[in-house]
């Protein structure tokens, strides 16, 4: 008898492929194909109290002055974090790796923008963009990489095997150490035009779609996004996006050794009394074990380790957005991740979303948001 071929995405990711009509998962001839993420920016207050929890979570600093601080994982290549010296606690932008100048000069005058030398710590060259959700987007290259420093090896596990003898399992409970920037999640109200932007001008392809419960005919609500590299496989998502009522960071994630690196990182975090989010489990799309943190700030920082690694071939997976359907194990998921808790903020988002004409986020959409929340 014969048997229908399976196509790339069954038993990678997700349930459901693409059909007839959906949005395609990347753009046929992007400007340019960036590498990975370089770093991400933001502005504190209090860089001492910035750097305080960021040595406590598990990075280490790379250049400090009064204004400025750089913080970096144990992997060779740049700085993870750059954070200036500003009025208030706020996500600035992206800054993405392109290969060369020569890629930085194409999207310019594809753009309209101009390629300036950086004069920031570690040079190069960068072109500052803007998405069409009006977020602030750097791309790089030619930045100094920062050389390795030493990593938290994996522990030796007893598992099927035994590869341990004589020596008792004891990770101390101590910081966990950053190896690399893993991705970044932004929250937009308009989520395809601004998907449309990072597919075509950073040739950025979707790894997984998801969409409101009932509302498949209406296109994707969210996209885990990864960098092509062609044969050579990248991260599930660099980028995750999803339509929401504000144009805002959502989290970050630092990838670690393994699950010790992200436990023993978790209860030394506990024991220094900061919040934790959600945490730990393991997620469906992209697989990651995950343990989500907040800093003084309340800026939601992910630990995470086992990633989901995609070349080129491929194809999207397609899925209805659930609370549910956010992990394959681990505790419920909280208010607090999912920004739910109700606030004056979060109304006045709302409220202003809705009564706009230029984006994606109507009444039905809403309906959809708080449907997923509770699924």
């Amino acid at each position: 008898m014969e048997t229908t071929p399976k196509t790339p995405h069954e038993d990678l990711h997700s349930e459901q492929g693409a059909q007839r009509g959906d949005r395609p998962d990347r753009a046929s001839q992007p400007v340019i194909k960036v590498e990975d993420l370089a770093w991400l920016e933001f502005e504190k207050p209090d860089l001492d109290a910035a750097e305080r929890f960021a040595h406590d979570f598990g990075f280490a600093t790379a250049f400090r002055t009064g204004d400025e601080l750089h913080l970096r994982g144990t992997l060779p290549g740049s700085q993870c974090l750059i954070i200036r010296k500003g009025p208030t606690s706020r996500f600035v932008a992206p800054a993405f790796r392109a290969a060369d100048r020569a890629d930085l000069d194409r999207l310019a005058r594809a753009s309209g923008g101009t390629v300036r030398d950086r004069r920031d710590a570690g040079g190069g060259a960068v072109l500052e963009l803007h998405d069409p959700s009006g977020m602030p987007v750097r791309v790089v290259t030619g930045v100094e990489r920062l050389p390795p420093l030493p990593r938290q090896e994996p522990l030796v596990l007893n598992f099927g095997r035994v590869l341990r003898t004589n020596a008792a399992q004891r990770p101390p409970r101590a910081p966990s150490r950053i190896e690399r920037l893993g991705h970044v999640v932004l929250e937009t109200p308009r989520f395809a035009t601004t998907l449309d932007w990072y597919q075509r001008n950073l040739g950025l392809i979707v790894s997984d779609f998801l969409y409101f419960p009932g509302q498949r005919e209406r296109g994707p609500t969210m996209a885990f996004i990864r960098c092509d590299r062609g044969g050579t496989p990248a991260d599930h998502h660099t980028l995750a996006m999803h339509l929401g009522p504000s144009r805002q960071y959502v989290h970050s994630a630092y990838q670690v050794a393994d699950l010790d690196a992200v436990a023993t990182g978790g209860e030394y975090l506990k024991d220094r009394g900061y919040r934790r989010a959600w945490g730990i489990g393991r997620h469906i799309q992209g697989s990651q074990i995950f343990d989500y943190w907040r800093d003084p700030d309340s800026v939601m920082v992910e630990h995470f380790a086992d990633g989901d690694m995609f070349d080129d071939t491929v194809e999207a997976g397609w899925a209805p957005m659930s609370a549910s359907g956010l992990a394959q194990w681990g505790p419920s998921v909280t208010r607090d991740f999912l920004g739910a808790t109700p606030s004056a903020h979060l109304i006045r988002d709302v409220v202003t979303a809705l009564r706009a004409d230029d984006n994606e986020f109507d009444v039905r959409r809403l309906i959809g948001l708080l449907k997923a929340a509770s699924a």
